[in-house]
């Protein structure tokens, strides 16, 4: 973003930012002073409603609050966001292409029209002598006129090539904005997106849809001994392993954090079940190399898994809630394993 402020108004947002900073107590890093600036600039007025939710009531804003504030409000667009303006764009480009189109066939049509008038005012006739003047002008004109058809031609050839390049941009642009930026899997939105489209698709003939909700193990520990960039190979070793065991229809995506997901459109139970202990003995077998004084190879890095299978009439949310509440019965069994949801036992009849 452009700031349109002078000298003097910024120097007096310095000031009311860094007053509310210590207010709340807040590190005094860049994203942090961000936010506050353009709450107290008024530049932002999603940020700034966003901003008074949170501190109703005696809340507070602290460094995780300000982080999602800061990638919801100033970073950039959403991905939901850039979707939609994808899709519009996309249309877009369609309806110049298609004119463009048409506008070159009419060209053409012209041209050739042009061409055959100009032939045969060249024939010679009786009247020719009486007609030359009047031939002469109509004829330079066509001339004229079909050199500008030329130009319009190359012209609407060359804005096609440009908006078939602007849809391959907006198309890769969409995709982007499902990916997770640090392991390549589908992030948060594209996950839903997936989960969505797998549902509405869900014959109850067909077994599925299956979730896994996967978790490392003792991740936090792992980042206070090791450090953060070697959480975060932690956590691109996991997607690789992901990546090339998870094909076809189904989706592999980053949940948050260190969380995945892997949903199996058309899976049954057991064979989701095999897939999550596939996953998990490959984790468990994995070493990763951490880079610096002693340049050794780090092991004993595991995931718990929750398996859960759809039933019919649940929701999204209730899926993601079953399969989640059995990676929480995997942790408390011990870690490293994988545990499946429970279906519901049939009332009996009264």
């Amino acid at each position: 973003m452009r700031y349109p402020h002078s000298a003097a108004q910024s120097t007096e947002y310095l000031r009311l930012a860094l007053q509310r900073m210590t207010q709340q107590n807040a590190v005094l890093h860049p994203v942090n002073y961000a936010v506050w600036y353009e709450y107290v600039s008024g530049l932002n007025p999603d940020l700034k409603a966003a901003v008074d939710t949170l501190l109703r009531d005696g809340g507070r804003l602290d460094d995780e609050a300000s982080y999602v504030l800061h990638a919801r409000h100033i970073a950039g667009l959403s991905a939901e966001s850039a979707l939609r303006i994808g899709n519009s764009v996309s249309s877009l480009v369609d309806c110049v292409s298609e004119s463009a189109r048409q506008a070159g066939d009419q060209a053409s049509e012209f041209d050739s029209s042009l061409r055959r008038w100009g032939d045969s005012l060249a024939q010679p006739s009786a009247k020719a002598a009486e007609q030359a003047p009047g031939l002469a002008d109509i004829l330079s004109g066509t001339r004229q006129m079909q050199q500008a058809i030329s130009t319009l031609q190359q012209r609407l050839a060359a804005s096609t090539q440009e908006a078939q390049q602007l849809r391959q941009e907006v198309a890769r642009a969409r995709e982007e904005a499902l990916l997770d930026g640090l392991t390549g899997l589908a992030n948060r939105k594209g996950f839903d997106l997936a989960l969505a489209a797998s549902l509405e698709e869900a014959c109850h003939d067909v077994s599925g849809p299956c979730l896994l909700m996967i978790d490392l193990d003792w991740f936090k520990r792992l980042n206070d001994t090791h450090g953060h960039v070697f959480g975060d190979k932690v956590l691109v070793s996991v997607a690789t392993i992901l990546k090339a065991n998870v094909k076809g229809k189904d989706t592999a995506a980053r949940f948050g954090g260190e969380e995945f997901a892997v949903i199996l459109p058309r899976t049954p139970r057991g064979g989701a079940i095999g897939l999550a202990e596939a996953l998990r003995a490959l984790v468990a077998s994995s070493r990763i190399r951490q880079v610096g004084k002693n340049d050794s190879w780090i092991g004993n890095i595991t995931v718990s898994i929750g398996v859960a299978d759809h039933l019919a009439g649940e929701s999204a949310l209730e899926l993601v809630a079953r399969a989640d509440r059995a990676l929480y019965a995997a942790k408390a069994q011990g870690r490293n394993r994988v545990s499946l949801a429970p279906r519901p036992q049939a009332q009996p009849a009264r």
